[in-house]
């Protein structure tokens, strides 16, 4: 058997075992298709690791009226995919802050696809109609084929991703902020004024510097963890990577052992940001990402924390598995060549938990 390597990504196009003879043959035409510049699958080390490059869009929309984007009911619009956890953290402030009122949103398709005919950018990609794809909806401001198109509204001359979230501003019809950190503050606090739930704080003055320091392990090992584990194309790196998820998981099993939440005994922004990625473990990571050390559901705690967090009433909107599964399983073909998903293991996360043992 002879292995044609493409110069993109190391998925081999095979010949002779199979009788091939056209060029125009499926298996030919292949590598073609998978070419993704611009992408998290580019964001590579010479050493074989990957590294995140930083959001470019960090505009900030607040309370003041004066501000250049001021917090007012029905202007912005947030443009995710249920299937990117940094999407999926935004849609979930919208929805528990109750703010479905004041800002609108609209879901891709889960799978990437070409965003121009121009060239062989894959990308985040709208459906046609709405009847397409159930849980994404056409473009309905831009009329966009791609989150690309959104980019290229409001920058011009951008280079970086074309990722999501991406927090679009009717009115001056461009991208106020694509950075989700930054997101789940603005929607935390600016839109208290029309918020259903404005007393609800993820943010709270007196847990704040606790926050920000397990943020940052948190996102290191285990939110940042599992694409440097999924992501990498040498051993050590991989080796690295998935030794620091699992001592930052055994970290948080332990934590959670003696209270709630992450921070106490009280919901905080560091508890959705953790969430995101645990739900998407057993389903994806462990199998995708070669995160298999350890199931989720094999730490107990954790397990039973991620059906209380799911549980809270806004937050299991925000989780669609099917765009989850089809993205990750159909959108990587230099990890996962022919696409296949996997049956299971479909996790009843509405089952009950022990974690009302830490109420007082």
């Amino acid at each position: 058997m002879i292995f044609m390597i493409s110069s993109q990504h190391t998925v081999p196009t095979v010949y002779g075992a199979f009788g091939l003879k056209k060029p125009n043959h499926p298996l030919f035409c292949f590598k073609k298709t998978i070419r993704m510049a611009r992408s998290a699958l580019d964001e590579m080390s010479t050493a074989g690791a990957f590294i995140r490059t930083p959001s470019t869009f960090r505009n900030t929309i607040s309370r003041d009226p004066n501000s250049q984007f001021p917090a007012e009911a029905g202007r912005y619009h947030l443009y995710i995919s249920y299937a990117c956890p940094w999407a999926s953290r935004c849609l979930a402030y919208l929805k528990i802050k109750g703010l479905d009122n004041a800002i609108s949103f609209t879901s891709v398709k889960p799978i990437w696809g070409r965003t121009k005919d121009t060239d062989d950018h894959m990308g985040w990609v709208f459906p046609t109609s709405s009847t397409e794809e159930p849980g994404a909806d056409p473009d309905p401001l831009n009329g966009a084929k791609s989150i690309r198109e959104l980019y290229e509204l409001a920058s011009t001359n951008y280079s970086g991703k074309y990722t999501v979230p991406v927090l679009w501003d009717k009115k001056l019809k461009t991208v106020v902020n694509n950075e989700s950190s930054d997101i789940i503050r603005m929607f935390n606090t600016e839109f208290n004024h029309i918020a259903e739930n404005a007393a609800l704080d993820l943010y709270p003055p007196h847990l704040q510097a606790q926050i920000n320091e397990v943020n940052e392990w948190i996102y290191d090992g285990i939110n940042n963890g599992v694409y440097r584990c999924g992501f990498a194309k040498k051993q050590e790196p991989y080796d690295e990577a998935v030794t620091k998820l699992y001592e930052a998981l055994d970290r948080c099993e332990e934590i959670l052992s003696k209270q709630r939440y992450l921070c106490g005994d009280t919901l905080t922004e560091a508890d959705i940001r953790l969430f995101v990625t645990l739900i998407r473990f057993d389903e994806v990571y462990a199998v995708h990402f070669k995160c298999n050390k350890k199931l989720l559901r094999e730490f107990p705690n954790l397990f039973n924390y991620t059906k209380d967090v799911f549980q809270i009433p806004g937050a299991s909107s925000m989780v669609n598995m099917e765009h989850i599964k089809r993205h990750y399983y159909g959108s990587h073909p230099s990890i996962n060549p022919f696409g296949i998903i996997p049956h299971g293991p479909n996790i009843d996360y509405s089952a009950p938990h022990d974690r009302e043992r830490f109420s007082k």
